[in-house]
């Protein structure tokens, strides 16, 4: 298949344009920050989801794979699903109390909101 028809992330998947090349997004990721200097939010949701409620963890400021390893052990530590999507974590169910003080033991600063 020629690179005029190759699709990519974006939706793209021609161009009628010769010159038109797909260009790879170029961004780079923030080194993570250490705990001590990351400030979390907590917060329970119901949008969008049937009325269950999910809690988020949301401010991580660092690399996609130390945010999954984050988003594992918190899951693990709830005893709960959930998934880790657009920098956030979810964690099913309203386990707010019991994620601040876990994230306290492990240096975050963590902070209720809307």
């Amino acid at each position: 298949m020629s690179k005029k028809h190759q699709s990519d992330k974006r939706g793209f998947v021609y161009s009628t344009d010769p010159d038109f090349s797909f260009e790879p997004d170029l961004f780079d990721e923030q080194d993570t920050l250490p705990p001590g200097s990351q400030q979390l939010r907590l917060l329970l949701d119901t949008k969008q989801r049937a009325g269950k409620a999910v809690t988020l963890v949301t401010g991580f400021i660092g690399k996609t794979n130390d945010l999954e390893e984050l988003g594992k052990k918190l899951k693990h530590y709830c005893g709960s699903g959930g998934s880790v999507k657009n920098g956030e974590v979810l964690v099913q169910g309203d386990h707010r109390q019991k994620l601040a003080q876990f994230l306290s033991k492990l240096g975050y600063k963590v902070k209720f909101g809307t």
